[in-house]
């Protein structure tokens, strides 16, 4: 697999911070992204003490035009990965939890318009490379999340969100893999990072970031369409999701994870019942 030259958004803290790192190397240029300039240039300081040339953006993935000139820009880019997001659950109120209108905006703003802002443009410069030896002209991988397996009553628009995510990147992925670019979807569950440590419930199946990083990289080193872990809550969500809708819901309403008010509106990784992306 060429790997020369790598673009992250979300590179700044969680998964993106972990692939930046395990992908930093003497001969390999890092494009990462983050709204955090300061985390931000850490990371590209500890990939630098890994013999890699690290190049740090500070721009939001929201912003179309900024995150096209990036991009575009950047030169040839062998793989892509889309790891800015945010998570929050519903509040809780006299009649029933909600959902505010502009924290459901700013979730489909960031997780679905963020990932279509950072996948087209990389598509377009994909598409204009020659192919490597293997007949790939590049691959792009996004993040999305068990959640977007499920209806989950605590955190609507995020699980929405991330299933739009996941859909489009697999679909999209079977026309683009005749023009040699390879597309994968993430739909993990859990991963530990410093802002899944501010979850007030039990997170069943956590996996540690390191080896959530190498799941992901094996994964799209293989070319697979759908990287998915743990595999035990994959197959459970995607039962959940089969049953008559009066059964699941009766069971969400009553175990704890992610139940409304357990976690803040944030840019940071966190999520239910999955976690696997970042936005800071």
């Amino acid at each position: 697999m060429k790997q020369d030259s790598i673009l992250i958004t979300g590179a700044s803290s969680g998964i993106g911070r972990g692939l930046a790192l395990a992908l930093a190397r003497p001969g390999r240029t890092l494009h990462l992204g983050g709204r955090n300039a300061g985390n931000l240039r850490a990371v590209a300081t500890d990939c630098i003490a890994r013999g890699a040339d690290a190049r740090i953006r500070v721009q939001d993935v929201r912003e179309q035009a900024g995150m096209e000139e990036w991009i575009t820009t950047a030169g040839p880019l062998d793989l892509v990965f889309a790891c800015a997001g945010i998570t929050a659950s519903t509040r809780g109120g006299d009649e029933a939890p909600h959902e505010p209108d502009a924290q459901v905006r700013r979730m489909f703003a960031t997780n679905m318009d963020g990932v279509l802002n950072t996948v087209l443009p990389a598509i377009h410069v994909m598409r204009a490379q020659p192919r490597a030896g293997d007949g790939v002209r590049g691959r792009i991988c996004a993040m999305s999340s068990v959640a977007g397996l499920v209806s989950f009553p605590g955190t609507p628009s995020y699980c929405a969100s991330k299933a739009a995510v996941d859909r489009f990147m697999v679909a999209t992925g079977a026309n683009m893999k005749r023009a040699g670019i390879v597309m994968s979807s993430v739909c993990c569950g859990f991963v530990a990072t410093p802002m899944t440590t501010q979850n007030s419930f039990h997170m069943p199946g956590l996996t540690q970031t390191g080896d959530a990083v190498r799941a992901i990289l094996s994964g799209v080193a293989a070319g697979r369409r759908r990287i998915s872990f743990p595999r035990w809550l994959v197959a459970g969500s995607r039962f959940m999701d089969l049953l008559p809708m009066r059964i699941a819901e009766y069971y969400y309403y009553r175990q704890p994870a992610g139940q409304a008010g357990t976690m803040a509106e944030t840019g940071l990784e966190t999520g239910s019942p999955a976690a696997c992306d970042n936005q800071e």
